[in-house]
C-alpha cells in the first residue's frame, strides 16, 4: 500500500468533519470503536503481538487521540506528516496470528476497517447522544472522512463512494469478518478494571470508586451499542435492565450536552490537536493555525 498523501485533502476548517468528529459525545463510544477494531483478525493480531496496550493503556489512548486530532484538525501539512508517520509505524507490524494466519497491519482491508469504525463512530455518537445528523449532513461528513482515509493512504477503490455503500460495507464486515480473539478479551478486561492513569497526583483511594463508576458506564455504552449479531458472537449478555439503564444514561448526556454550545463540544479535541502541532520541540516554521491548508 502506498501513501499518496500529497494528492489528497485534509478536512477543511469549519467543515463537516471539523464540526462533528471531535464532539465530546463521540468519546463516550470510543471504547466500542476500539473493540470493533481489534475484533478484526488482522488488527487483533497486530495489537496482541506488537502493542503495549495492556501495559500502558492511558499512554496509548493519548497517542491515538493526538494522532486523530492532528489528522482531522491539524491542516494539510500536519495531517500529511502524521499519516506518513502512522504508515511508518505500522509497516513493521506483521507476523502470524494464533490460528496460523499471516497478517500485515497495512493490509488495506484492515487499515480501512479501522478508518471505518472512526467514520461510523463520529456519526453514531451524534445519533445516540444527540439529535443525530440529517441525510445531507451525514453525506457531507462521510465525504470529508473519506478524504481522511485517503490522507491515511487508502485508495479510492478501497473506500465506498457514498454513505449508503459505506453502511452496506460496514454491515457486511460485522456479519462476516469480525471475531472473538485475545485482543477483544483484553479490551473488555481493561474496561472492567481500568488501570489508574500514570499520574502521581491521583491517589489510589480516589481512583478506585471513580474507576468503578467509569467502568460501569463504559461497559454499558460499549456493549449496548454493539451490533446485536456481534454482541452474541462475542458472548456478551445484554438484558432489559441494562437496556433501560443505557437509555437513562443517554437521556442524561443529551440534556447535559444540549447546554454546551457546539463550538465548545470540540474544544477538547482542538486543544489536543493544537498541542500536538505546537508543542515544545516543534519546528516554529512548521507551526500553522489549525486547519491551515499548507
Amino acid at each position: 500500500m502506498t501513501s499518496g498523501t500529497s494528492e489528497v485533502r485534509a478536512p477543511r476548517r469549519g467543515g463537516p468533519a471539523w464540526r462533528y468528529f471531535g464532539d465530546i459525545r463521540n468519546f463516550l463510544i470510543s471504547p466500542q470503536l476500539l473493540l470493533l477494531q481489534v475484533a478484526h483478525p488482522v488488527v487483533g493480531a497486530g495489537v496482541q503481538q506488537h502493542s503495549d496496550f495492556r501495559a500502558e493503556p492511558w499512554q496509548r489512548l493519548w497517542r491515538t487521540v493526538s494522532s486523530l486530532g492532528t489528522v482531522v484538525y491539524g491542516g494539510q501539512a500536519a495531517a500529511t506528516a502524521e499519516a506518513e508517520r502512522l504508515i511508518g509505524v505500522h509497516s513493521a507490524m506483521k507476523g502470524t496470528d494464533d490460528r496460523g494466519r499471516r497478517y500485515h497491519a497495512l493490509h488495506p482491508a484492515a487499515y480501512h476497517w479501522v478508518h471505518a469504525t472512526l467514520v461510523r463512530g463520529g456519526h453514531d455518537g451524534h445519533r445516540i447522544f444527540g439529535k443525530g445528523l440529517s441525510g445531507a449532513e451525514t453525506e457531507a461528513y462521510y465525504q470529508e472522512m473519506r478524504d481522511v482515509g485517503r490522507v491515511w493512504g487508502l485508495k479510492d477503490h478501497h473506500l465506498p463512494p457514498d454513505w449508503a455503500a459505506f453502511c452496506a460495507y460496514y454491515d457486511a464486515m460485522v456479519r462476516d469478518t469480525l471475531e472473538l480473539n485475545r485482543s477483544v478479551l483484553d479490551v473488555l478486561d481493561e474496561l472492567r478494571r481500568p488501570q489508574k492513569p500514570p499520574a502521581r497526583w491521583i491517589p489510589a483511594l480516589l481512583w478506585r470508586p471513580f474507576a468503578a463508576v467509569a467502568a460501569h458506564y463504559a461497559l454499558l455504552v460499549t456493549i449496548g451499542t454493539l451490533p446485536p449479531v456481534l454482541r452474541e458472537r462475542l458472548g456478551l449478555t445484554w438484558t432489559g435492565r441494562q437496556e433501560r439503564a443505557l437509555r437513562r444514561f443517554v437521556r442524561l448526556v443529551r440534556v447535559l450536552t444540549a447546554l454546551v454550545p457546539p463550538p465548545l463540544r470540540i474544544a477538547g479535541t482542538l486543544a489536543i490537536a493544537y498541542w500536538n502541532t505546537h508543542k515544545p520541540g516543534t519546528d516554529p516554521r512548521a507551526r500553522r493555525p489549525l486547519g491551515a491548508a499548507a
